[in-house]
């Protein structure tokens, strides 16, 4: 975890040097403060900062598309917040795995090795246990391993850079399948779940979703008690949809429509293009 010094977009906001040092030097005595271990939720939940739930870094494109190497990307962000990004593209099935490896994480030290078998986890996830599912598993976390996002928001005061996963081994060194899979997270990920910031969603509801619009928003929506009217153009950046507005509004009615099925909303509306939900928990 370091505060970053490197040139970034002019947006972004930047602080005097003595103040980028003072605010590095507060971010690793919070860090050294705080337990190394994340905070509790019961196991009918998931658990995400709120800064991710509104970007659009597990984005929802069609799966059909190939997906693309992202080289220090800014990525969307609705309200305070700004993520930088290397790696390749994230989608809403690489959220589902993050969102369960981390409950999984948070019953161990930071730093420390998680361990599961494939079959545990891939059944946990609502995925069919079959060899094709323990290889999209594997990819996943192939892919959130090889990740460097830099965050920045006021309650972080700097830039902090973080990887999703610091190491994954599912084979052995014979290049043999491996009963049970290990994954470390870094301790610097205590910093962004912090309490106070943290959106807790319901885990049987988000996994029974369809991985895309509908999850998305789900998350976004679950970060905001009282959600607020937001346009079409603003939610169609969160998704990092590549989508004409007509069409991703055919999409948004139908996701919309399946938010209250599972009775995450009670109600929505789109007036000129701005939409407004009512959740009903």
């Amino acid at each position: 975890m370091h505060c970053n010094t490197q040139a970034i977009p002019s947006s972004s906001p930047r602080l005097p040097k003595e103040a980028e040092v003072d605010s590095f030097e507060r971010i690793l005595a919070s860090l050294a403060a705080k337990p190394k271990y994340l905070p509790e939720w019961p196991d009918g939940q998931r658990a995400m900062p709120n800064e991710v739930l509104r970007s659009a870094l597990f984005n929802c494109r069609n799966r059909n598309q190939q997906r693309v190497f992202l080289k220090d990307i800014e990525i969307a962000v609705i309200g305070d917040g700004q993520i930088i990004y290397r790696g390749e593209e994230l989608r809403q099935d690489d959220e589902l795995v993050w969102l369960h490896l981390i409950h999984l994480a948070k019953k161990v030290a930071l730093g420390e090795c998680v361990e599961f078998t494939p079959y545990s986890f891939v059944k946990a996830l609502g995925w069919p246990i079959k060899g094709q599912s323990y290889e999209r598993l594997r990819t996943c976390l192939s892919r959130m391993q090889a990740t460097a996002i830099r965050i920045h928001s006021k309650r972080l005061g700097c830039f902090i850079s973080v990887s999703l996963i610091l190491k994954f081994k599912s084979r052995d060194e014979n290049n043999e399948n491996m009963s049970r899979w290990q994954v470390w997270v870094g301790e610097e990920m205590r910093l962004l779940f912090d309490d106070e910031f943290l959106t807790r969603v319901n885990w049987e509801t988000r996994k029974s979703l369809p991985d895309g619009i509908t999850s998305k928003l789900f998350g976004y929506w679950a970060s905001h008690r009282q959600p607020y009217p937001v346009k079409v153009e603003t939610l169609i950046k969160l998704c990092g949809s590549e989508m004409a507005q007509k069409n991703f509004k055919i999409e948004l009615k139908k996701a919309l429509g399946e938010l209250v099925r599972v009775e995450f909303l009670d109600s929505w509306e789109i007036v000129e293009d701005l939409v407004a939900v009512k959740r009903r928990y």
